[in-house]
């Protein structure tokens, strides 16, 4: 049921394809707004864990993902909703081009599905580097493609100059093109095989984000994109999109991993489990020698192939990971936990680091992609995830694998398949109370996942309680 319609000026930063500069846009935007003493709330569609961190950066809050195949419309519509309230201006970037998602027949998990279910008017990033009056069919035909998406202007980037940028208007009507950004390699954010690299202070400080900010306040129309922003119509919120309050005294406490090494998270994950009751207390496993006192661990992906060596170094928690494994209690891995686990993770040069030691192989880097896409899960057979038949959605992009794959001791007990796929691959691996996987699940297509993984934590804090009572 709908509940209650709210007004929330809003834009979609899409674009005609992946590489066009839709997150220096979106980067620039955030930015000149806080200094126009705005607020706004940032969103990335899509399975992206690293735009988000750059949106974080530029407006100094968590950005949330919003993945239509992952989530479903409902999911999408209230964690906007949420995350979106008392912000000023929400700006959702888009994934590759406008129209492409998990289907080439239709818009399913495209930003074009985003766009329509937040009612989003969208501004059309197009690199016109080498571009003149043919900036106007390719806007033509974005416009024209979905009359249900409202393209409401054109941003030029990787301009010539001022004089392009002119001729660029002047073929160019309608929708208007309201900024662009000359070509600037000088000032570019770096890369690394995923992508663009994960932004800290390091690798995406302050003084590039002001000078992307002053770029925007000086190359973008910004009064015209903020009324692009409030031509939105009211939303209708799905009821209950609220958050239940977290409970006090926490049900339990999840350890997170969060470093260098592990940071991909996505925020709707974690404040299902504060909204269940659990605290959320981040862990190094680099640079810490112990545990915090907690009754679970969520060790999520990132770069643990980057920061093996200071993995390996780390011995003190290695062993107190593993401790905690086979003490029973509850560890929820993800791609880059799952390699963390293992007996040692093998760089692409052939050295070898030992981990923790949980899943009996080694995880090995290799120069291609092994797995990138959507996937559906079925777990077989009961664990901290939940009971056998448990289906939840998630995705896959990963440049190692197990080798060789852990043997029969191990269970598996996730049945995969991707869009594509025509059988299932066996995976997700569970020892004892541990379940670690190369997917990236979305909690958001089954919230009893979240719910089951707090009850194991606090059934493990009670029983861990109960046999310290007896002693």
């Amino acid at each position: 049921m709908p509940g209650d319609a709210i007004a929330i000026p809003r834009l979609v930063v899409a674009g005609v394809s992946s590489g066009v500069g839709k997150t220096t846009v979106v980067v620039a935007l955030a930015r000149a707004l806080r200094a126009r003493g705005l607020r706004p709330a940032l969103f990335k569609c899509g399975p992206d864990y690293l735009d988000p961190t750059y949106h974080a950066r530029a407006a100094g809050t968590a950005s949330q993902n919003l993945d239509g195949w992952m989530m479903g419309r409902d999911a999408v519509v209230a964690t906007f909703a949420h995350a979106a309230a008392g912000a000023d201006v929400a700006i959702i970037e888009g994934m590759m081009g406008l129209y492409d998602g998990a289907s080439a027949t239709s818009d399913a998990g495209s930003t074009a599905e985003i766009a329509k279910w937040l009612d989003a008017p969208v501004v059309l990033v197009v690199d016109a580097g080498a571009m003149a009056r043919s900036i106007a069919a390719v806007a033509l035909g974005f416009t024209s493609f979905d009359p249900a998406v409202r393209v409401a202007a054109v941003v030029a980037n990787r301009v010539g100059g001022r004089g392009h940028l002119d001729l660029l208007r002047s073929a160019q009507r309608s929708p208007p093109i309201l900024g662009g950004f000359p070509r600037d390699t000088e000032h570019a954010f770096p890369e690394r095989h995923l992508g663009l690299r994960t932004a800290d202070q390091a690798t995406l400080p302050d003084a590039l984000l002001d000078y992307w900010g002053a770029a925007a306040a000086e190359w973008f129309a910004l009064d015209a994109l903020i009324d692009v922003a409030r031509s939105a119509p009211p939303l209708a919120a799905p009821a209950g999109t609220a958050p239940a309050a977290a409970a006090s005294p926490p049900a339990c406490r999840i350890g997170i991993a969060r470093d260098a090494a592990f940071h991909f998270y996505y925020a709707d994950n974690l404040r299902r489990l504060e909204a269940l009751g659990a605290e959320i207390v981040p862990f190094s496993p680099i640079a810490d020698t112990a545990l915090p006192d907690v009754d679970g661990l969520y060790i999520g992906g990132g770069y643990p192939e980057v920061a093996a060596r200071e993995l390996a170094a780390n011995a003190p928690m290695r062993e107190a990971v593993k401790a905690f494994a086979q003490s029973g209690g509850p560890i929820y891995a993800e791609c880059g936990g799952l390699m963390y686990l293992s007996n040692a993770i093998v760089a692409a040069d052939g050295s070898r680091h030992p981990m923790v030691g949980v899943i009996p192989a080694d995880a090995c880097m290799r120069p291609a992609l092994q797995s990138i896409g959507y996937v559906e899960v079925e777990v077989t057979a009961p664990s901290i995830l939940g009971e056998a038949g448990t289906r939840f959605r998630g995705h896959q992009f990963r440049y190692s694998e197990l080798a060789p794959a852990p043997d029969g001791s191990v269970d598996r007990i996730y049945a995969v398949r991707g869009r594509r796929a025509k059988e299932n691959e066996r995976e997700g691996y569970r020892v004892k109370n541990v379940v670690a996987s190369y997917v990236h699940a979305h909690w958001a297509s089954n919230a009893k996942v979240p719910l089951e993984l707090v009850r194991a934590c606090q059934a493990f804090r009670k029983k861990r309680d109960a046999s310290k009572g007896a002693s």
